[in-house]
């Protein structure tokens, strides 16, 4: 009998005290408009103790700037449309309550501090979610709020984590908020191995704020932790301008392979190579629009079909120029620069009269934008599709030039144009593919560069002077040189750029390459071509 009394006992008990709970929190949200910014802080940390799941919705609504209050009635709600009526929704609950006066409601009044007190009472009604991606927001949240409160809580939660990446996390913000606390210095030095070890700018700077306020027992430990960091970062800035060195390269690859083609076999100064570049990027502009227009579920594509249609167009304008302008001038050096230099100056023209002067638009596909981390190192997917792309360009024109046919005649001409046209091989025809090749290849990277570079008609210009110096430091004809040319100049580069600024790096490395060139005047990789032995 006395067990089923105190069964009784505790069933009345519960009942009792669970609406009392629930109530508390309604008290506790009415409570949110009274008092000073400091009063609501303290609201906010008494609703995140309650631990009930609605109220992170609500107080991310707080931070955010769009609770408000019903002055007559005193309900916490959220509001949607505009003029004398309004449109009320409990906070709360997510009831909708219906339209209210506009004058009738007052915007509760958020500042810094509330909103950081904000942040951590989410973090706490978070940490312990089911759901990783949850619990690993809420880790980053109290990582930026460092507050000291937040430990015991961190601890209990680092203890049943099981995610790696959220328990990084977690103990990245345990050790912030115990360099915020009067630690004992052996937890104190722990804290600081901890964000040492996360080793980014970020982390210089809460060592370095910790710094300004520690205590002189810990102030050696710290010290070697901003050094640890910043000879860490050295290293990632080494690393970091050695990937930009890489893009650029990959950039100049593709700018200049084309030209290496025309220029080593054919001994032609093409000045207006720029400018299929510059209709590669025109056509990329076109077919998104097409795309756009009457097919955008296969938007994200569209850089696949863009490819193909670039190729041709530049590629059959290549070798009409090859035809109608080229085929006259052989042998004439002067006269061929010239020439192709008037004939730049009318395909800007005439881009410009259809397309207009200004910038055209070319979007990115979702798995081209944003950014990675490599170990620190920051990585946007747009450079690194190229990088790749530019190293597969390469690697099929090396196809086609060793395992083709047309690659063996062109090789042929290459080395001995006469004794390859006593063979049997129609050079004329070999100059008109070889000139449409390298036009088309310049076309892929006007596809490549409407990626991360303005559109317009002078887009060309801006790659043709670098083009000529990657195929001459490489060695005229011979792709590998014009690869290891282009990765040089680009490396070399990005090296100096911070020490001397983009347009004096550019003349340095001029300079650099006319010095080199009066010691080895074939380049890095001389080939023995119809160029050189004229």
């Amino acid at each position: 009998m006395s067990l089923f009394a105190g069964l009784l006992a505790f069933i009345l008990l519960a009942l009792a005290i669970l609406p009392a709970h629930a109530q508390s929190v309604e008290d506790l949200v009415r409570q949110l408009p009274d008092g000073s910014f400091s009063d609501r802080g303290r609201v906010v940390q008494a609703l995140a103790a309650t631990g009930d799941a609605r109220i992170a919705p609500l107080l991310e609504s707080l931070a955010a700037g769009d609770l408000n209050v019903i002055e007559e009635t005193g309900r916490i709600v959220t509001t949607s449309g505009r003029g004398d009526t309004v449109t009320a929704t409990d906070a709360l609950t997510g009831e909708e309550i219906g339209e209210v006066a506009s004058a009738g409601v007052e915007r509760i009044r958020v500042n810094n501090s509330l909103r950081r007190a904000v942040r951590t009472a989410v973090g706490q009604l978070t940490l312990m979610s089911p759901d990783a991606g949850t619990r690993m927001s809420a880790a980053r949240a109290m990582f930026q709020a460092a507050n000291p409160d937040n430990v015991e809580l961190l601890d209990e939660a680092i203890a049943q984590e099981e995610n790696p990446a959220v328990l990084q996390i977690m103990q990245e913000a345990r050790a912030v908020a115990i360099l915020r606390s009067d630690a004992e210095p052996a937890a104190f030095a722990e804290a600081v191995d901890v964000i040492v070890a996360r080793g980014d700018r970020q982390a210089l700077g809460i060592l370095q704020a910790a710094l300004s306020s520690a205590d002189a027992d810990v102030t050696p430990t710290i010290d070697a932790g901003i050094s640890a960091i910043q000879r860490h970062l050295q290293l990632l800035d080494v690393g970091q301008n050695v990937w930009y060195g890489i893009s650029l390269g990959a950039v100049l690859l593709l700018a200049a392979i084309g030209l290496a083609i025309t220029f080593g076999v054919m001994g032609v100064i093409n000045m207006a190579h720029g400018e299929m570049v510059m209709l590669g990027a025109y056509t990329t502009f076109v077919v998104q629009n097409m795309i756009r227009a009457s097919f955008p579920e296969l938007f994200a594509w569209s850089l696949a079909f863009a490819l193909p249609a670039a190729f041709l167009v530049t590629g059959l304008i290549g070798i009409a120029i090859e035809r109608g302008v080229i085929r006259w001038l052989y042998g004439r050096p002067l006269e061929t620069l010239l020439a192709t230099w008037g004939l730049s100056l009318i395909i800007q023209q005439a881009v410009r009269t259809t397309f207009g002067a200004s910038n055209r638009e070319v979007s990115n596909p979702f798995w081209m934008s944003g950014t990675f981390d490599f170990y620190g190192i920051a990585i946007t997917w747009n450079r690194f599709w190229i990088v790749i792309f530019a190293l597969v360009v390469f690697a099929g024109l090396l196809f086609v030039l060793k395992r083709t046919s047309l690659g063996l005649q062109m090789r042929a001409v290459t080395q001995n144009r006469r004794m390859a046209s006593s063979m049997g091989i129609r050079t004329p025809w070999v100059d008109a593919m070889t000139f449409g090749l390298g036009s088309g290849i310049a076309g892929l990277a006007g596809v490549a560069l409407s990626q991360i570079d303005n559109v317009s008609p002078n887009l060309g210009q801006g790659y043709i002077i670098d083009s000529f110096m990657v195929v001459v430091f490489g060695g005229v004809g011979n792709l590998w040189g014009t690869l290891v040319g282009a990765m040089t100049l680009g490396v070399l580069n990005k090296f100096l750029e911070p020490y001397a600024g983009a347009v004096l790096a550019k003349i340095f490395i001029l300079v650099f390459i006319i010095l080199f060139i009066q010691k080895r005047p074939r380049g890095l990789f001389a080939l023995k071509g119809r160029a050189v032995d004229a």
